[in-house]
């Protein structure tokens, strides 16, 4: 789904992510085990080839939008946000997020991000309820969820290998009606 719509924020604005974003350091992101630690595209190598293809592929798609997450003050892209997939019949879609410039962690980045993402599902989408994922270690992206409303709403028992060993995977949800 294409939208040329910006979002901004107080410290940042989401943009479509653009095939000139697909750089370097883009792929040095995503092959960084800090950054890729809890991110599923770790068990592949990423080159600029196939974050390209995948920049490509996600504008095909009519059930989701991936944003670049940028500074407002140095307009610079620093990891990026996608919603979807979307299930446009029951009105609910994931996100899912990293924020690639560790130099910007910590900061309320991704809280921002989220925040930003989650009301243009509800308000431009339509949505009913924004899901996600976390490994049961991902503290950091928990917290990030539980600041925005989300709530746990099941744990997926012994789901994935993290470093050698299976670890449950917590599944969170915020309504439309959570952020009234």
């Amino acid at each position: 789904m294409i939208t040329e719509k910006k979002l901004y924020g107080g410290v940042i604005y989401l943009r479509q992510l653009e095939i000139s974003d697909c750089t370097v350091e883009y792929v040095n992101w995503l092959n960084d085990p800090k950054v890729n630690q809890y991110l599923e595209t770790k068990y592949v190598p990423q080159n600029l080839k196939t974050i390209r293809e995948f920049v490509l592929s996600q504008r095909d798609h009519e059930d989701s939008v991936l944003f670049a997450i940028c500074m407002r003050d140095r307009d610079r892209h620093i990891g990026n946000i996608k919603i979807g997939p979307m299930n446009f019949q029951h009105r609910h879609a994931d996100i899912s997020y990293f924020i690639g410039d560790r130099k910007e962690w910590g900061k309320g980045i991704a809280k921002e991000a989220v925040s930003l993402v989650c009301d243009f599902g509800f308000e431009e989408l339509n949505l009913q309820k924004i899901e996600a994922g976390t490994y049961d270690c991902a503290v950091g992206s928990q917290k990030v969820l539980k600041a925005n409303g989300f709530q746990c709403e099941g744990t997926l028992r012994q789901h994935v290998l993290f470093e050698g060993a299976y670890r449950n995977c917590y599944m969170w949800g915020l309504l439309r009606s959570d952020r009234i």
